[in-house]
């Protein structure tokens, strides 16, 4: 690839970027319902051509920034645990970030909770892919020596679908009715550790 393909390379992946950024913030101010193609347009101060060059459509726009932000929040929680701690505050850690990267962008959060199932077969498939990704994650982190030698592991499938399905009902309702995902850090944790703990007997 000469520099002359290269240069059109990163101004394409420029505007792509450019767009999913002009979404989060019309999502932020208008919410998703509210946001129309001519919205993200005007704010990444680009056309509807180069807009439809990225994106088959609003929804394709809204699945990719959303998944995007899932691969971000996966890659956050993994570099914050370190795995040559007591398996206990690994947890703490795995959760602490989430609810720090959930709190870092919290309309695309509030977006997730309220938008993203209203899409219906649109959105399958980057909900499917969100939660494996996240089982991925967590089954990753559970395999370590000190995971190990507590008795823990490997995680079943089943038990990290629990522990996640629990963990976003939970912030879901507490978004939902006002709060913010850290009024339940506490909670988070102390279940997370309970439902990963070894049974005794």
């Amino acid at each position: 690839m000469n520099s002359r393909d290269m240069g059109g390379a990163v101004e394409r992946g420029d505007f792509r970027q450019r767009l999913l950024e002009a979404l989060e913030m019309s999502i932020a101010q208008d919410g998703y319902a509210g946001t129309t193609v001519a919205d993200i347009v005007r704010r990444a101060r680009t056309s509807r051509r180069t807009f439809y060059q990225h994106f088959q459509s609003r929804e394709a726009c809204f699945v990719a920034l959303h998944s995007e932000a899932n691969a971000d929040q996966v890659s956050q929680i993994s570099n914050a645990v370190d795995p040559s701690l007591p398996w206990q505050k690994q947890v703490r850690q795995a959760v602490e970030a989430w609810i720090s990267s959930g709190e870092s962008r919290p309309a695309l959060t509030l977006s997730w909770i309220r938008d993203v199932h209203a899409l219906g077969a649109a959105a399958r498939g980057l909900q499917r892919d969100a939660m494996q990704n996240f089982v991925d994650m967590v089954a990753a982190l559970g395999n370590t020596e000190e995971f190990r030698a507590a008795g823990i592991g490997p995680l079943s499938r089943q038990r990290i679908i629990m522990l996640l399905g629990g963990l976003r009902e939970l912030t879901a309702i507490t978004v939902e009715e006002g709060g913010r995902m850290s009024d339940v850090t506490e909670e988070a944790v102390d279940a997370s550790i309970a439902l990963l703990s070894p049974q005794r007997g």
